[in-house]
């Protein structure tokens, strides 16, 4: 198996065990959760950037942003210019990303019992170091130029 398939294979089981662990205390779904997360955590407050940021199209976002508001999970302030929106969350968008919050936590005590502290140290380093230069490489970066990561 590749490098990339093992990722995603991870990447895959770890969503399903994130979406199980927060399905019991919230029946939203997990991309909700995670425009919610990118707006109060991160910053993100135009939907463009939250697309970005997801690796979304913007047009799933609008309709993640609009079930959002219908829920009174997030409110659309004018923003800067006639064509943009500020996005806020509420108090109640709060209580869901506790819970989100509740199950990464969860997943990382998970992940606790599968490697040593000094594995978990390991990978996160590792994890870093390759996201750190497939990035570059990709945005055209120094990495990119000079064939070093």
């Amino acid at each position: 198996m590749t490098l990339a398939e093992q990722v995603g294979a991870l990447k895959r089981v770890i969503g399903r065990l994130v979406r199980q662990r927060v399905g019991e205390d919230t029946g939203r779904p997990f991309m909700q959760l995670l425009v919610l997360k990118v707006v109060e955590t991160e910053g993100l407050r135009h939907q463009s950037l939250i697309a970005e940021r997801l690796m979304v199209d913007a047009p799933a976002v609008s309709r993640l942003v609009d079930r959002l508001a219908e829920d009174g999970l997030i409110e659309r302030r004018a923003g800067t210019n006639r064509r943009s929106v500020h996005l806020e969350v509420t108090d109640a968008g709060r209580r869901e990303l506790k819970m989100l919050r509740a199950g990464l936590l969860w997943l990382d005590d998970e992940a606790r019992q599968c490697l040593s502290d000094d594995e978990l140290q390991q990978l996160t380093h590792l994890m870093k170091k390759l996201h750190t230069g497939l990035a570059q490489r990709s945005s055209g970066g120094p990495a990119a130029a000079d064939g070093a990561a």
